[in-house]
């Protein structure tokens, strides 16, 4: 069947009806027009542990809401919670929400009563119950400034920024002893002329370069920037942000180790650490001195190759090194450890530099196991960026992009929290978000609705049902 109806002058035709005469004997039938049919029933385990954690709520916090109250229909809440539930569950762009805005079960999970949308104040909008593209646009879109004649929704960019560092912080236990974070820098690619618009030599294209902070899995720091400087004042900015708030919950006594690729030895983030009384491990970029001080060892390696015949061995060496350039003059001699590598490539040196001077720490161990552990980092930028589109960052203003960003980070945060949770001891506990999705989000159930309940009905056919139901019990025992 086809239905047609006419908008603004303009025919639409769309065909909720398709038939299948050649599967089976009978005549198969797909219709596509009922309400009550959601694909999303997984998203009530993301809701739920939402509201048992409080994160959106405590997320609306750092909003300004200057709407008339008695005009609004979707409070703050319910269109954050749909925009971010909506990139976990796999929509993020804004379009998708004018078919999601239909369904009474994503409804019910952002916190809206009138599930089916019976009560709206518009006779065109009666039926939908959550906010359609244009409104969450214009959500987005406030935060280039705070307008009061048009009365919007401003971001404090200051308050969100602290929101993820203070509930990073919450999160530890109170027996932590030990704090390893990470950093790491990325590529968004733009396209047109947007603002912060410059071009990238090392990814040969027009990008922003936001900074992500990690420990482990937990999303400690998203920040949007430009491409055209590294911004290091900036960065140094963040870790203090992130060490002062650490040392506020657990004293001078915690333990915190910065750790990063090459791109991040910069002398002013080394001093910032030597300040603070706070250790670091990055990579070093190699130089002529560096290479001569690794000569020997190498030379070593080579050998023990053609002797070995082998397809590559390598040795580690140690060394005290610190740059004779502007800004070192007053650091001391750090600990560098070299590893001297020769494979089918060819040879390959690498450098360490760390304040980490406890000689228990043999140099494999410092470069092996300490290092090269940071590079889980960059899977969990991997899947905020293929899973959950953080590079979605294509409005023209900064601060809006900024935004986006924040609620990718956000969508992340509540399916780790999930993975923690709810999925721990099972092969979902350090799964990716978008396999988790597959699994347990884009669920298709029924909904029906009376005044009293709404009954979401899965398949009994459902493949992963036990762990379904014991998410839902641990889900409950949660809320006691």
């Amino acid at each position: 069947t086809t239905t047609t109806s006419s908008t603004r002058g303009k025919t639409e035709c769309t065909q909720d009806c398709f038939e299948f005469p050649d599967l089976i004997s009978r005549k198969v039938v797909v219709e596509a027009d009922d309400q009550f049919v959601t694909g999303n029933a997984g998203g009530v385990l993301l809701a739920q542990l939402d509201r048992n954690q409080k994160i959106i709520e405590r997320f609306a916090d750092c909003f300004v809401d200057l709407r008339r109250p008695y005009l609004i229909e979707h409070s703050l809440e319910v269109m954050l919670r749909q925009r971010v539930y909506g990139i976990a569950l796999g929509y993020e762009d804004l379009n998708d929400h004018e078919r999601l805005r239909l369904d009474p079960l994503l409804a019910a999970c952002c916190g809206r009563n009138d599930v089916e949308g019976k009560y709206r104040h518009a006779p065109e909008d009666q039926g939908k119950p959550l906010a359609g593209k244009s409104t969450l646009n214009r959500m987005e879109l406030s935060a280039e400034a705070l307008d009061i004649k048009y009365k919007k929704i401003a971001p404090k960019a200051g308050w969100i920024e602290n929101f993820f560092i203070e509930n990073f912080v919450q999160s530890l236990s109170k027996r932590t002893k030990r704090v390893v974070l990470d950093l790491d820098t990325t590529d968004d690619q733009i396209h047109g002329k947007q603002e912060g618009r410059f071009f990238h030599g090392y990814y040969d294209h027009y990008c922003f370069c936001p900074l992500y902070i990690f420990c482990g899995a937990m999303p400690v720091v998203s920040k949007l920037r430009t491409a055209e400087s590294e911004h290091v004042e900036d960065t140094v900015e963040l870790m203090d942000k992130v060490v002062k708030a650490l040392r506020v919950r657990f004293g001078r006594q915690l333990k915190i180790l910065w750790r990063a690729d090459s791109g991040f030895a910069r002398v002013e983030l080394i001093r910032f650490c030597r300040e603070q009384e706070v250790d670091f491990l990055f990579g070093f970029s190699s130089n002529k001195v560096l290479k001569r001080l690794a000569r020997g060892t190498m030379r070593t390696v080579e050998s023990m190759k053609r002797y070995n015949e082998s397809d590559a061995e390598k040795l580690y060496k140690e060394l005290r090194y610190k740059p004779k350039t502007d800004g070192w003059e007053e650091e001391p001699k750090y600990r560098v450890v070299a590893k001297c590598e020769v494979n089918e490539q060819g040879p390959n040196t690498r450098f360490v530099m760390t304040s980490l001077s406890d000689t228990r720490i043999e140099a494999r161990e410092l470069y092996e196991d300490f290092y090269c552990a940071r590079g889980d980092m960059e899977n969990k930028i991997k899947q905020q960026k293929l899973d959950l589109k953080s590079d979605r960052t294509s409005t023209h203003w900064m601060a809006s992009n900024q935004l986006r960003l924040w609620f990718s980070t956000l969508a992340y945060l509540l399916v780790h929290r999930l993975r923690e949770l709810i999925f721990a001891g099972t092969q979902w506990a350090r799964a990716t978000c978008s396999r988790i999705r597959l699994d347990f989000f884009r669920v298709a159930a029924t909904v029906t609705t009376s005044c009293r309940r709404v009954v979401v009905r899965i398949s009994a056919s459902y493949p992963y049902k036990e762990t379904w139901d014991a998410a839902l019990g641990r889900l409950t025992r949660l809320l006691i």
